[in-house]
């Protein structure tokens, strides 16, 4: 739900302008402990916007126009997590050495028989299991449901180092959100965000040429939590009757959002790809032919890619 001033009880959802009415009696046991204030205005806002709308490859025309319009945007205090936590990881896996063998073959090329040679990679794989150890501090998750995840995540960064302790007076002029991600939940999605780097560090622990991941287990230990609001413009524009959000992050102005794509624009583009992919390769084809040789081409081995 959304906090609106203590006298008001029912406005728009400023992420779809749909009507919403909120519980006088409803009482959250968890309130925020900081928050970070607005950093850009409205006016800032809308040329961050503008910009981002207008860059869009393959979006409608007529979507486009929105970018001339002065819509208003909602200034929103948006609910978040942070975790801090101490992991421990065991892990069992293999590291992976890469060799070559040479492969030999006969193929026909412009009516002639030629033999080419080249220089195939292979990993040898050896079982290895260990442990790392990492600190998290200040895994941010959002606590909001009216906005898709990937759009919370990629508002990111946050220069949290500035939150200040959370004051009321701060929400002048704007909204503020209730969490609707509880803390237990919070902290499932803040151990995804740990494990993805968690497993960066294994790998690099494993070492080797290539490395596997069988299992790993991660212990958490000195688990803490806090809970502040981060500030965002947020607007939502309809095409062809369905609403597209969007949202601007308060401090640095970064744009994301939800948009409609032109099937035509796309289509065009597809057939343009094609017509010069076909043209490229009729060009190599004739220049290939133009060269016939017999000759035994060379493998550079520094072209291949031994690492996943």
């Amino acid at each position: 739900g959304f906090k609106f001033a203590d006298s008001v009880h029912a406005g728009e959802c400023p992420f779809c302008g749909t009507d919403i009415v909120t519980d006088s009696a409803q009482v959250r046991p968890i309130n925020p402990k900081s928050l970070l204030p607005f950093k850009i205005n409205e006016m800032e806002a809308k040329r961050q916007f503008k910009r981002w709308l207008k860059s869009l490859w393959f979006a409608p025309n007529k979507v486009k126009k929105y970018a001339d319009d002065d819509a208003k945007l909602q200034g929103v205090y948006i609910p978040y997590w942070t975790y801090d936590s101490q992991t421990e990881t065991l892990y069992q896996g293999a590291r992976g050495k890469v060799y070559y063998v040479t492969e030999r073959s006969d193929t026909y090329r412009g009516g002639q028989l030629v033999r080419e040679t080249r220089q195939v990679p292979k990993v040898d794989w050896t079982p290895v299991q260990g442990r790392v150890a990492r600190f998290f501090d200040d895994v941010l998750v959002g606590a909001n449901k009216s906005l898709p995840r990937q759009i919370l995540d990629h508002l990111e960064p946050w220069d949290l180092d500035n939150l200040v302790p959370y004051n009321e007076s701060y929400l002048s002029g704007f909204t503020s959100e209730y969490y609707q991600v509880g803390l237990d939940e919070g902290f499932d999605l803040a151990k995804r965000k740990m494990d993805s780097v968690i497993y960066h560090d294994i790998a690099l622990d494993i070492g080797g040429d290539e490395q596997r991941i069988d299992r790993f287990h991660t212990q958490h230990d000195q688990t803490t939590y806090k809970h502040c609001l981060l500030p965002v413009w947020s607007a939502a524009f309809r095409y062809q009757q369905k609403t597209y959000r969007f949202v601007i992050n308060g401090r640095t102005g970064k744009v994301q959002g939800e948009r409609p794509y032109s099937v035509w624009k796309i289509a065009f583009a597809v057939i343009m790809g094609l017509i010069v992919v076909g043209g490229a390769l009729t060009f190599l084809e004739r220049s290939h032919n133009s060269s016939q040789t017999d000759s035994f081409p060379q493998i550079n081995l520094d072209s291949f890619d031994t690492y996943r």
